[in-house]
């Protein structure tokens, strides 16, 4: 079983977060970029820059953010093959990072749930972007650090305490 890192002033743990999952509204600057990083880290495509963002809490994951639809570049964006199924959200459908002319950058980069399930109706249209196939994510100007396992979209900051599901040894928490 693991044992929760106790948080400090101003940090949240993932092992307060509920299950089933909370979904939250979220004032925080949310800035997510593409393409050949430069000297700061960011890429010179700007998928979205908003402070309005949902999070989706869960026991043993870092939060995941949402960017509404309308705060995405939606040219860098398109449909991908790949569907999974949440049992709290529903079905997950995948899409691609591509460049302004169409080139892919990195598949199945995000998702979302075009008819979520009851509870999550605010994610409608809104996406989320796995930090590790992006050039950048920053929350408030911190460079977001993504969660381990390739599967999991979750966005590890400084204000946020584990451990994490995702690492060796988590599968069956």
């Amino acid at each position: 079983m693991p044992v929760p890192v106790p948080p400090g002033p101003g940090q949240e743990s993932v092992w307060d977060y509920p299950r089933p999952p909370r979904l939250e509204r979220s004032t925080r600057h949310v800035r997510i970029t593409a393409g050949p990083p430069g000297a700061d880290g960011d890429g010179p495509l700007l998928l979205a820059d908003t402070r309005r963002s949902w999070r989706v809490l869960e026991t043993s994951h870092p939060p995941v953010h949402y960017v509404a639809a309308e705060d995405l570049d939606a040219r860098l964006l398109r449909p991908a093959a790949g569907r999974s199924w949440c049992e709290f959200k529903g079905q997950a459908r995948y899409v691609d990072l591509v460049d302004p002319d169409g080139r892919l950058l990195a598949a199945d980069a995000g998702w979302t749930y075009p008819d979520p399930a009851p509870g999550y109706e605010g994610l409608v249209g809104a996406v989320a972007l796995y930090p590790g196939r992006v050039t950048s994510c920053r929350l408030d100007g911190e460079l977001v650090r993504p969660q381990a396992g390739g599967f999991y979209g979750g966005w590890i900051t400084d204000d946020v305490v584990g451990p994490f599901k995702g690492e060796p040894g988590t599968t069956g928490w």
